[in-house]
């Protein structure tokens, strides 16, 4: 039987331990982190014992390929979970960093200081080192942290929950800083995202329809990407070289990520040289190319299906490319306005003028120029790991590290002032 007050008092412990976890010194947070890394290597065999259970659970449901794999555990995957923790261990800690202060003329000094978010909920699905990953993260960054896994990775969710809380709790993190939602009653879920005043801010990690559901229920701040739609656009003057480089790794390297290219726009100019080459190119790999007319025309005698409507707004996670030819920057900046999802898009041009119009002209979290859109990623970014990336436009955009989790206020020391 489900009860429905579980998340209140999970809220409650979480809001209590929050204003522990405000102040608790760095050197206490990387204790744990590293304990909890630590118990991850040590407890592998029964973390994969819990897996396999998920596993064989999936198999029997007919789930397979690319969502099977995310479900997998392996000792090396759970190497990487650890890993990660002790990464993020060894990342500067952003809680009291001073971002500005200044001395106003009546002699109040004013300073913008670096502070937790507090208690963050994660809604995710089917990735079990989601569980790790985001523990360290929220932790670091001095938060509290509630995660609602999937059902379909419960039994590995529990498993990896167990060794964090308790070496965590071992090393000094307050009761309540760190939980995980038992049930996987979906009304449990509608609750969370009901628990206005306890709950600061809900993170969803999963697939667009997951996103939606959140975003349509949530009474709370949610931090959100719906899909990447990333485009590639190859100017008229490119090093088609280098463009081919580009957008071979931009769709090839793991097409099933939201950083891929999914869709190709090349300048009319440069169309005939280009995409013969760069298309047999993409076919070798396995790619699935849907053309416009004009790509068809070019291509004929390469296969290639004719792109639809849909095909421009689709988020493809796999091998499937779409391809249109523009005749001008300014044709290929609007195609990625009325199409893209402002995730990540990028410009090979060998033109100044041209590469300064389109970083000030597309209007996406990651913008490009002669690089892949396959670099919108946290560690990437130098930022040492991510909770996630952020097509929003307001707190945090793009990959997000530990500093997205926090916030700021102000401290003001006076000497007596009254306003008169």
């Amino acid at each position: 039987m489900v009860r429905l007050n579980e998340i209140s008092r999970m809220v409650e412990r979480a809001k209590t331990a929050s204003a522990v976890m405000a102040a608790i010194p760095t050197s206490i947070k990387n204790r744990a982190l590293n304990a909890m890394a630590d118990s991850l290597d040590r407890g592998a065999k029964g973390i994969l014992s819990a897996n396999a259970r998920d596993l064989a659970a999936a198999r029997k449901a007919g789930v397979q390929g690319a969502l099977l794999d995310r479900l997998m555990l392996n000792r090396g995957r759970i190497s990487e979970m650890a890993r990660g923790l002790r990464e993020v261990a060894r990342l500067p800690d952003p809680v009291g960093r001073l971002i500005s202060k200044w001395t106003r003329p009546n002699g109040l000094k004013i300073m913008k200081v670096r502070v937790p978010i507090g208690v963050i909920a994660i809604i995710y699905e089917a990735r079990p080192n989601v569980t790790a990953d985001c523990a360290g993260l929220c932790l670091k960054s001095g938060n509290c942290v509630i995660l609602r896994g999937g059902s379909e990775a419960i039994h590995s969710n529990r498993a990896i929950f167990r060794r964090l809380e308790a070496a965590g709790r071992k090393a000094g993190l307050p009761a309540g800083a760190l939980q995980l939602v038992w049930n996987t009653d979906r009304r449990l879920v509608d609750q969370l995202l009901g628990q206005v005043g306890g709950v600061d801010l809900v993170i969803p990690r999963g697939g667009e329809g997951l996103i939606r559901q959140v975003v349509a229920k949530a009474k709370v701040p949610v931090i959100k990407q719906y899909k990447g739609i990333c485009h590639t656009f190859v100017d008229a003057s490119a090093d088609l070289k280098k463009a081919q480089e580009i957008c071979t790794n931009a769709k090839v390297q793991r097409p099933g990520v939201c950083n891929a290219m999914e869709t190709l726009l090349v300048h009319r100019a440069a169309a005939v040289k280009f995409l013969p080459a760069m298309a047999r190119r993409l076919r070798s790999a396995g790619v699935e190319l849907r053309g416009d007319a004009a790509t068809r025309r070019i291509l004929r005698g390469i296969p290639v299906r004719p792109a639809t409507e849909k095909d421009w707004s689709t988020e493809y996670l796999d091998l499937i490319l779409s391809i249109k030819i523009v005749g001008s920057l300014a044709e290929a900046m609007e195609h990625i306005r009325r199409y893209g999802s402002s995730h990540s898009d990028a410009i090979v041009t060998r033109s100044k003028a041209n590469a300064g119009k389109f970083l000030q002209g597309v209007d996406s979290a990651c913008v490009y120029v002669n690089a892949s859109t396959r670099f919108t990623d946290g560690g990437q970014f130098g930022l040492g790991a991510e909770i996630g990336v952020s097509t929003d436009k307001i707190h945090a955009r793009g990959p997000m590290g530990l500093e997205e989790l926090t916030t700021y206020k102000y401290e003001v020391t006076g000497t007596g002032q009254i306003r008169q």
